[in-house]
């Protein structure tokens, strides 16, 4: 059975339980505690050395690390990784961009928030991050504006991806108001069949 190394609060363990509830795909679920520093024990380090979680581990003992490379795999021959050319790669270029554009602001500045107490000096990183984070909102509204899903007109690991950290970003004192197309995208989202909620603890 598949085992998922993971934090309830993560917005990148998120990805990969909503995923694998939609691919009804049952699995082992291992929380870690953060703050308690279990990412950094010599047993966690040996499956991932970067300390972070997300890590899938395979029913080989294979462990593989970084959250949109494990919806990748795991999507793969699903429908949720279209099989045309280009449509792959557009998918690709919405997960980078989550990861490159949208989670470094987004996440993190939830991050700040709800983890460090309010004079910890990394409360100053606030202003620059949101600001990126509203400019990667807007991309993503502009995108919308004619279409209902990422790619393909089709619910993709590019939505999940997407979606993870969007649909908490109120947590990051992001107000949504400004973007109707994407709060309508989260809404539809959220409507799909077996979808599950960031905080439904697995099992």
């Amino acid at each position: 059975m598949l085992t998922l190394y993971d934090n309830l609060d993560s917005g990148n363990g998120y990805k990969v339980r909503l995923l694998l509830s939609l691919l009804g795909q049952p699995y082992r679920w291992v929380e870690l505690d953060l703050e308690r520093g279990e990412t950094r024990t010599p047993q966690f380090l040996a499956k991932n050395p970067n300390g972070r979680v997300p890590v899938l581990e395979l029913e080989d003992g294979s462990c593989l690390a970084e959250s949109d490379a494990i919806l990748w795999y795991l999507a793969e021959g699903t429908p949720f990784v279209p099989e045309d050319r280009l449509a792959r790669a557009q998918v690709l270029q919405w997960m980078f961009f989550e990861q490159y554009s949208h989670e470094p602001y987004v996440a993190t500045s939830r991050y700040i928030l709800r983890h460090l107490p309010p004079d910890h000096p990394r409360r100053t990183e606030l202003p620059q991050r949101l600001e990126r984070a509203r400019a990667a909102l807007e991309v993503m509204e502009r995108h919308l504006e004619w279409r209902r899903w990422f790619v393909a007109d089709r619910y993709t690991v590019a939505d999940i991806a997407l979606y993870a950290n969007t649909h908490v970003a109120h947590e990051a004192s992001l107000d949504l108001e400004p973007w109707p197309k994407v709060r309508a995208w989260l809404e539809r989202v959220a409507g799909e069949p077996r979808h599950v909620p960031l905080t439904t603890r697995p099992g």
